[in-house]
């Protein structure tokens, strides 16, 4: 058995002995908490001053606290703070520096709070300002995404289904789908911020204090909208953590779907875009290659953020109200969810900026496979007045008749198109060509180029 330490003075009254190695080594968090220094610091800074206006603690004691406190700060920015594992966190290690620096007045600190007030407030505030930090780079990517399209509100390329060739539709189209799914990712990080933005701090160990406290100055202080309105549930709660690592998977999803399509496209077999050299990378031994790699690392980064999710979701699924030691476990995997989060929207926005379509190359795509097939029957429908059932019949035996003689609709004759149905007329072939097709698609949200000007515009007004 490893020898038992000195007791933690810290919370060591009760023991006569300290923890074994072991115990230590698992308990101790200060090895990943480390990064809640700023916001550890910024609520024991309003704690402190909330106390002194209260009469709770001396205003001499207060002015001391906080200008201790930011000595912390300064040596922590500074990385010459020495961090103690037998301190166990953050707020352990901070708390004793403090006392180092000032004397008994840091021993007020922490009345009227508990640890577990403490570090709910310093989770959240965390996640709060990563909310603030996604946004920012959501802003980015989306504006990214938006050159794309204006660039190439009229540029044809395949739109697929099953990766078969289905019709055509505009780049700036293809382009505009992503702003939507990364304009609802942005919504989802407004509204979890909002609903993640009350004050846990004076909730204490679990029952709230005896003392006399401002709840509603210390949330004012550190910019949230209300306390937290029910003292167990305050330190027991870590839904703002499971939603951010919720909408962190779902935004992490959208990235790996148009990381692959860069993946295909960008391949030798497709060559619809070429990625830059800023965002690839060659091989050790086959000098001809240029790898996305960049794209390929972001399609992988949704697998860590989807794991962080379900590890949080396992580690909360069974606790009672209100804390367990378990809920040491929740800090980790939000902070690698939301580093690879970061990483990847700032790597595909490059990749995104940088992106060069071949526009040749698409425009032929955009023709191959029979791509006009639905604008053919809907001609059909339209023209002859024929019900879509029996125009889809017709130009299925059209696509056959094309099939067999190895060429695309366009270029069957009208004598042979009237073999299948004897009413079909000269005007056919005005709705055959890629960007007819494309032009005619004019409904609501539609791949038309002007349909996907007014798209770019509502979105630029929206986040203007």
């Amino acid at each position: 058995m490893t020898k038992l330490k000195q007791s933690n003075a810290m919370w060591g009254g009760r023991f006569s002995a300290g923890p074994d190695a072991v115990m230590e080594a698992i308990n101790a968090s200060i090895g990943f908490d480390k990064r809640l220094a700023r916001q550890d610091i910024a609520g024991s800074r309003a704690h402190a001053q909330m106390l002194a206006a209260c009469g709770i603690i001396s205003d001499s004691d207060a002015e001391a606290i906080g200008e201790g406190l930011l000595t912390v700060l300064s040596e922590i920015e500074g990385g010459t703070f020495q961090f103690k594992v037998e301190l166990e966190d953050i707020h352990m290690n901070v708390e004793a520096r403090l006392t180092e620096l000032i004397g008994a007045p840091a021993g007020r600190l922490h009345t009227a709070r508990s640890r577990n007030d403490q570090v709910a407030l310093d989770f959240r505030m965390w996640v709060r300002d990563q909310c603030d930090a996604v946004e920012a780079g959501l802003l980015a990517l989306i504006a990214a995404f938006l050159d794309q399209a204006e660039a190439g509100a009229d540029m044809v390329m395949p739109g697929f289904t099953h990766l078969q060739v289905a019709q055509p539709v505009t780049w700036g189209h293809h382009m505009m789908a992503y702003v939507e799914m990364f304009g609802r990712d942005l919504s989802r990080v407004r509204d979890a911020r909002a609903r993640m933005n009350e004050c846990p701090l004076g909730a204490a160990a679990l029952a709230g204090t005896s003392f006399p406290i401002d709840r509603e100055m210390t949330a004012e202080a550190l910019g949230f909208a209300r306390p937290a309105a029910n003292s167990l549930d305050a330190v027991a709660d870590r839904d703002f953590a499971l939603e951010f690592l919720g909408l962190a998977s779902i935004c992490a999803t959208h990235l790996s779907r148009f990381a692959e399509e860069l993946v295909i496209w960008s391949s030798a077999q497709f060559r619809f875009v070429t990625l830059s050299d800023r965002f690839s990378t060659g091989s050790s031994i086959m000098p001809q290659k240029k790898n996305p790699d960049a794209a390929e690392l972001v399609r992988a980064k949704v697998g860590r953020i989807n794991g962080a999710l379900i590890g949080l979701l396992t580690v909360m699924k069974g606790l009672p109200l209100t804390y367990s030691k378990d809920m040491q476990e929740d800090k980790e995997q939000v902070f690698d969810a939301a580093d690879a989060l970061m990483l990847a929207m700032a790597a595909m926005a490059g990749m995104v900026q940088d992106l060069r379509p071949n526009r040749d190359v698409l425009e032929a795509a955009a023709a191959s496979g029979f791509s006009t097939a639905t604008d053919l029957a809907d001609w059909l429908v339209r023209a002859l007045g024929m019900p879509f059932r029996e125009a889809h019949h017709v130009t299925g035996a059209l696509v056959k008749m094309a099939e067999d003689k190895g060429c695309d609709l366009p270029e069957l004759s009208l004598e042979e198109m009237q073999k299948v149905h004897s009413s079909i007329n000269q005007s056919v072939y005005d709705i055959l060509g890629v960007y007819n097709s494309t032009a005619s698609r004019a409904s609501y949200g539609g791949t038309s180029p002007d349909q996907v000007a007014s798209q770019i515009a509502r979105w630029r007004g929206a986040l203007a």
